[in-house]
């Protein structure tokens, strides 16, 4: 059961995201020409889903998860040299092509073979990080 709701909460993601065309690289990368062609598009989507959160965390909050025992919310709140370099590799694969792990998965739908190559790219660097976790926490 818990895979058909995470593939249906997947599947309405990425409608969303193609429906606000968070999946054209050229929109996001409009957004972050601030000295050029700007685009704000990417600004309405964000704003309307950290509206949306703002109302609804709270009371999702209050209840119990359908289909987990409690909900599992992060605990750490330090700042460490994984989260800053995490960061700035997401940042920098962001703004050199346009596309963050969400969109670029949803995009597949189009075959696009540069999207494709993105794709494969993205989930072997996410690997390698992987490996060179585990070997500096042995």
């Amino acid at each position: 059961m818990k895979n058909l709701v995470a593939l249906a909460c997947g599947l309405l993601f990425g409608a969303g995201l193609a429906l606000s065309g968070m999946t054209d690289t050229a929109k996001v990368l409009g957004f972050l020409d601030l000295f050029g062609r700007w685009d704000p598009d990417l600004l309405f989507v964000m704003g309307g889903a950290v509206c949306v959160t703002l109302v609804s965390f709270r009371l999702v909050l209050r209840g119990k998860p359908l289909l987990a025992a409690s909900f599992n919310l992060p605990t750490r709140q330090d700042i460490d040299p994984r989260l800053l370099g995490g960061a700035a590799l997401f940042g920098i694969g962001w703004g050199v092509f346009g596309y963050c792990p969400g969109p670029a998965l949803s995009a597949l739908v189009y075959l696009d073979m540069t999207t494709g190559i993105f794709v494969v790219s993205m989930l072997a660097g996410m690997a390698l990080a992987g490996v060179v976790v585990k070997k500096a926490g042995s």
